[in-house]
C-alpha cells in the first residue's frame, strides 16, 4: 500500500523556499521524541515527528534554512543542549518560558502535535517571550548551586524523619537535637530500644551524617570557585547590602547570570516570582498570589533576607511599616520588601557599585 500524502506536506515538501518566504518553526521537545510544526507565509503546512537527536534535527531543517525566521520550544527538563546546537550551526532559535505562553480559555485539547502547532503559530506573530540562554560554563556553576539546594532539602527531610521517630515512640528528644549538635547525633546513637527501632535510627542518622559531609564539601568548591575574578566583585558587591548573606549573594549571581538583559526593576521582579498577580475589572482591583516562576529557595532566601535588612536598615524598617499599616498582612510586606531587594541587587550588579544607604 501507498503511503498517503497530504496536500500540507506537499506544499512544503515541492515548494522551493526562499529569503522572501516566512517559516516558523515550532518543537516539542521530550526525552525520546520531538513534534514539529511548520508555519509558512501565514499557515501551518506540515506536522511531523522525530527521534530526539540533535544532529538529526539539523538535518532535518537544513533543507529549509534559507527561509526560517525563527525556531521556538520550550524550556523545560531537556535543557538548553539542542537551543545552543541550532545556534552553532547557524539557525535562529529561542528558547520560551512555558508560564509566557499564551492560553486560550476555551482550549479543550492538548497533545504534542497540537502543542507544537501553537508555538510555531504564537511565534509567527509575535506573542512568544523567550528566556537567557546560559553558556555551557554559567549553566554547570549555577547546577552546583543548586545541588546545594537539594541536599540541603534532603537533610531537613532526614531531621523531620529523626524527631518524627522519636515523637512516634515515645522517646524523648536529647539536648541539642533542635540544632542537630553533635553530642545531640551521640546521644540518639545511645538510645537503648528495640533492635528493629535503632536499625532505623542509625539508618536516618548515617543519612544525615552523609549530607553533612557533602554539604561541607559543596560549600568548599562553591567558596571556591566564587574567587574567581569573574564573580569575586559581584560578590563582595552583593554582601555590602545590608542583610544580604552569602548564600544569598551567590544564589542571586549565578541565578540572575546576565543582569543587564533586564530593562526595569519590574522584570527582574517578574523573573524572580516576586510579582503579585492583579484581577482587576473597573473599579475593582485584588492583588493575589506571587506568579511562581524561577527557583522557589532563591525567593525565600531573598525573604529571609529582608527581615535581616529591616531590622539593620532603619529606612527599610520605616518602609516596611508603612507597607504594612496599608496592607495589614506581614506576609505581603516582607514580600514587597523583597521585590525591593531584589531590584537592589539587580541595580547594583548593573551599575558596579556598592549599597548605598539611603539619607
Amino acid at each position: 500500500m501507498t503511503k498517503r500524502i497530504t496536500k500540507t506536506t506537499d506544499i512544503l515538501k515541492n515548494k522551493k523556499l526562499t529569503k522572501r518566504d516566512r517559516l516558523y518553526i515550532g518543537i516539542d521537545v521530550h526525552k525520546v521524541k520531538h513534534h514539529f510544526a511548520f508555519w509558512l507565509n501565514g499557515r501551518i503546512v506540515k506536522t511531523s515527528v522525530m527521534p530526539a537527536d540533535d544532529l538529526a534535527v539539523v538535518e532535518k531543517l537544513h533543507p529549509y534554512k534559507v527561509a526560517i525566521k525563527e525556531i521556538v520550544y520550550e524550556a523545560g527538563p531537556t535543557g538548553f543542549h539542542l537551543a545552543r546546537f541550532l545556534r552553532e550551526c547557524g539557525f535562529p532559535v529561542e528558547v520560551i518560558a512555558p508560564s509566557e505562553v499564551p492560553e486560550s480559555r476555551s482550549s479543550k485539547a492538548k497533545s504534542d502535535r497540537l502543542d507544537c502547532r501553537k508555538l510555531a503559530t504564537y511565534s509567527a506573530k509575535g506573542l512568544l517571550k523567550p528566556v537567557s540562554i546560559p553558556t555551557p560554563q554559567q549553566e554547570a556553576s549555577r547546577q552546583l548551586s543548586r545541588h546545594r539546594d537539594q541536599l540541603v532539602s534532603k537533610r531537613k527531610r532526614v531531621k523531620q524523619q529523626i524527631k518524627s521517630l522519636l515523637l512516634q515512640n515515645g522517646i524523648s528528644e536529647p539536648g541539642g537535637l533542635d540544632t542537630f549538635s553533635k553530642a545531640a547525633i551521640a546521644e540518639l546513637r545511645n538510645i537503648r530500644m528495640f533492635d528493629q527501632l535503632k536499625y532505623c535510627f542509625e539508618s536516618f542518622i548515617d543519612e544525615l551524617e552523609f549530607f553533612n559531609a557533602k554539604i561541607k564539601d559543596l560549600e568548599k568548591r562553591l567558596k571556591q570557585q566564587f574567587k574567581q575574578p569573574e564573580y569575586s566583585k559581584e560578590l563582595k558587591l552583593l554582601l555590602s547590602h545590608p542583610g544580604v548573606g552569602v548564600i544569598t549573594a551567590r544564589q542571586f549571581i549565578l541565578e540572575v547570570h546576565d543582569p543587564e538583559r533586564f530593562n526595569t526593576g519590574t522584570e527582574i521582579a517578574g523573573y524572580l516570582g516576586l510579582c503579585p498577580k492583579v484581577n482587576q475589572s473597573g473599579q475593582r482591583r485584588k492583588d493575589g498570589n506571587v506568579v511562581m516562576t524561577s527557583k522557589g529557595t532563591l525567593r525565600a532566601n531573598l525573604v529571609e533576607a529582608s527581615w535581616a535588612w529591616i531590622r539593620k536598615d532603619n529606612c527599610a524598617r520605616e518602609v516596611f511599616i508603612r507597607i504594612l499599616h496599608n496592607t495589614g498582612n506581614d506576609k505581603k510586606a516582607i514580600v514587597a520588601m523583597a521585590r525591593r531587594l531584589a531590584i537592589h541587587l539587580w541595580k547594583m550588579l548593573c551599575s558596579q557599585q556598592y549599597y548605598k544607604k539611603a539619607a
